[in-house]
C-alpha cells in the first residue's frame, strides 16, 4: 500500500477507531488518543503486511486491539499504587462523560471479553470476523460474548458496582 492510499484509509476510518479505543479505555479519552497515535504508527510501519483482499478496518483494529492489550499489561506492571487507588476508585478525568457508568461496568470486564463485547455491537462485526482481529478461535469469541454480556449485566444491575 503507497503513502497516499494509507492516508486516504486512515481518514476515512480515524473517528471509528478513536470511538473504539475510546470505549476500549472506558472513557479515558487521553490514552484513547496516545493509543490511537501509537496504532497509527504501527499500522504504517507495516503496511506494506496489508493485503488489499483484507479489510482496512480489521486489519487497523487488530492492531489497535494488540496495541490496547500491550499497554494494558505494561500499566499494571508498572503503575503507581497511587495511581491504581484512584483507578480503583472510578475517579478520572472523563467522570463527567454521558456513558461513565457503561465505562466503569466495561473497566471490570477482562479486556478480552471487552475487546469482543465491543467489536460485535459497537462495530458490527460477526463472530468469525472477530476471531480474525483478535487471533482467536470463534469458539472463544462465543465464550467472550457469552461471559461478557452475563458480567455486564450483572455490573450494570449492581449498586454500587463491584470489583473484580
Amino acid at each position: 500500500m503507497d503513502r497516499g492510499r494509507f492516508i486516504q484509509y486512515v481518514e476515512s476510518n480515524q473517528r471509528e477507531l478513536r470511538r473504539f479505543l475510546t470505549a476500549l479505555c472506558c472513557g479515558d479519552s487521553a490514552l484513547a488518543d496516545d493509543l490511537a497515535q501509537e496504532t497509527l504508527v504501527k499500522a504504517y510501519l507495516a503496511c506494506d503486511s496489508f493485503r488489499e483482499e483484507c479489510r482496512f478496518t480489521s486489519w487497523i483494529y487488530r492492531i489497535a486491539c494488540n496495541t490496547f492489550i500491550s499497554n494494558r499489561r505494561s500499566r499494571t506492571l508498572s503503575e503507581p499504587l497511587s495511581e491504581a487507588a484512584c483507578m480503583a476508585s472510578g475517579e478520572r478525568a472523563d467522570s463527567t462523560f454521558e456513558y461513565d457508568h457503561l465505562y466503569k461496568a466495561l473497566d471490570l470486564l477482562s479486556p478480552k471479553e471487552r475487546t469482543a463485547i465491543l467489536l460485535h455491537y459497537m462495530q458490527g462485526y460477526s463472530v468469525a470476523e472477530i476471531a480474525g482481529i483478535t487471533g482467536s478461535s470463534e469458539e472463544a469469541v462465543k465464550q467472550q460474548l457469552s461471559r461478557g454480556r452475563q458480567h455486564l449485566k450483572g455490573f450494570l444491575t449492581e449498586q454500587p458496582y463491584g470489583g473484580r
